[in-house]
């Protein structure tokens, strides 16, 4: 069971936490149920929401340290700074392989952490600008419903977080799985506004596609030519999908790949590498430091020390 923490703190939105409960924390009747969820605080106990009531949370930052998902709903006011703890809760958890999730002003905190410097994130388009003011090493993009890197994902305005956790839904578990899901929350699979069309499975299917090949060559134009589109169509896809190109995604996906095998077994570097896709164990070092900040053998080590 895969486990999703939310990292809430005053005064908390309770439509952002709302929209993770639905999707990742409802039992269903008639769907399986893949994850567990739960709700952390920096100090447990009373926390003040928007609706005017205050809720009991349980759980202090520990809850991360065996997190799969760790989830920000939210950061207001978004100029708070990151206390230094959870500042290093996050990161501990992203460097132990956790994924990193923000809801609209959530970006703010993941941006505190470091973890986005160099990379692409979206935010809510009132605050995108501030967002580019004061962390010039994110790349912005204003336009993206979401920016999923694999290992850290974005979203923007509140209403958006709805297509990202179905986006992470049906990366974790397939298309089939998130739509059904997405029928018994009475919403479309893909929001229907211009840039995603409704009930299109395709992408979706050519993602996890890719995702089971890995470790061979994935030319774009292979890639479009399964949709039967240019690679240009594929790229503006990529952009509106995803929020990045068919090149970087791929790396995201193949350092991911990366990550497990190295958490999860004793292959060699070079055999994590040739499995992946990234040719060479040189060529994995030099990927594995720019997306993750580290080498692959300092990161196993890191997992397996006591």
């Amino acid at each position: 069971m895969h486990r999703v923490v939310a990292l809430v703190r005053p005064v908390q939105s309770t439509f952002e936490l709302g929209v993770a409960a639905e999707v990742f924390g409802t039992t269903r009747a008639g769907l399986p149920r893949h994850y567990e969820f739960e709700v952390c605080a920096e100090a447990p106990g009373p926390v003040p929401t928007t609706a005017g009531y205050a809720m009991a949370v349980a759980h202090g930052l520990e809850a991360l340290e065996s997190a799969g998902t760790v989830l920000v709903p939210g950061w207001a006011p978004v100029e708070a700074p990151l206390p230094a703890r959870v500042r290093q809760a996050l990161r501990q958890a992203h460097a132990r392989g956790a994924r990193l999730v923000s809801i609209c002003s959530g970006v703010f905190a993941l941006a505190r952490t470091g973890l986005l410097d160099g990379r692409s994130a979206t935010a809510h388009s009132s605050r995108a600008e501030q967002l580019a003011r004061e962390f010039p090493r994110v790349r912005v993009e204003p336009g993206a419903l979401y920016v999923d890197h694999g290992d850290v994902a974005t979203s923007a305005g509140a209403g958006a977080a709805v297509d990202l956790c179905l986006h992470l839904v049906r990366r974790d578990h397939g298309a089939e799985y998130a739509a059904r899901l997405a029928r018994h929350m009475v919403l479309p699979p893909h929001r229907d506004d211009g840039r995603e069309p409704a009930g299109e499975d395709e992408f979706a299917a050519l993602l996890a596609w890719a995702e089971e090949r890995l470790g061979t060559p994935l030319p774009v134009a292979e890639l479009a030519a399964r949709l039967n589109v240019s690679p240009r169509t594929l790229a503006r896809r990529f952009a509106d999908r995803v929020g990045t190109s068919p090149g970087a995604w791929l790396l995201s996906r193949r350092v991911a790949a990366a990550r497990t095998l190295l958490a999860e077994t004793d292959l060699p570097v070079e055999a994590v590498a040739a499995r992946v896709g990234l040719a060479s164990a040189v060529n994995l070092r030099r990927r594995f430091r720019e997306r993750v900040g580290t080498t692959p053998g300092a990161y196993r080590r890191a997992l397996r020390a006591p």
